[in-house]
């Protein structure tokens, strides 16, 4: 019988909070519109909310502020303040983890591609 060490387990638990599992974090931001989109955003060099709003028509203020809340707090975007009274200006980059991120999101758009255009069926045969 294993016996779990109390000390390993609270190490484990504490190592947990600050890191988040790649797997969670994708179907978090790909399982939102939103969230792909600002990203496709700031990988194109638009960094301001403005450009955000104007860009996606039906979202809205609140939602992109908590979808980028979420992509910092993920380590995907960088948020940078410039000016010290308001009005302030907000950029939001991407991190050499939202870089890499991209990069899987591009593999997946790619895949879809080549599934919509019958050069790769479902099944895994080619046509």
């Amino acid at each position: 019988m294993v016996q779990n060490d109390p000390s390993d387990h609270a190490h484990r638990e504490a190592s947990d909070e600050s890191s988040v599992p790649v797997a969670s974090m994708v179907e978090s931001i790909v399982g939102c519109k939103w969230s792909v989109r600002i990203l496709q955003l700031c990988s194109e060099d638009h960094h301001r909310p403005s450009a955000f709003l104007r860009a996606c028509p039906g979202l809205s203020s609140k939602v992109m502020n908590e979808r980028l809340r979420k992509m910092i707090r993920l380590g995907i975007l960088k948020r940078t303040v410039f000016g010290e009274k308001p009005p302030v200006e907000v950029e939001y980059r991407l991190t050499p983890l939202g870089r890499r991120f991209m990069h899987i999101l591009e593999q997946v758009r790619q895949l879809q591609e080549a599934i919509d255009n019958g050069t790769l069926s479902r099944s895994g045969d080619s046509e």
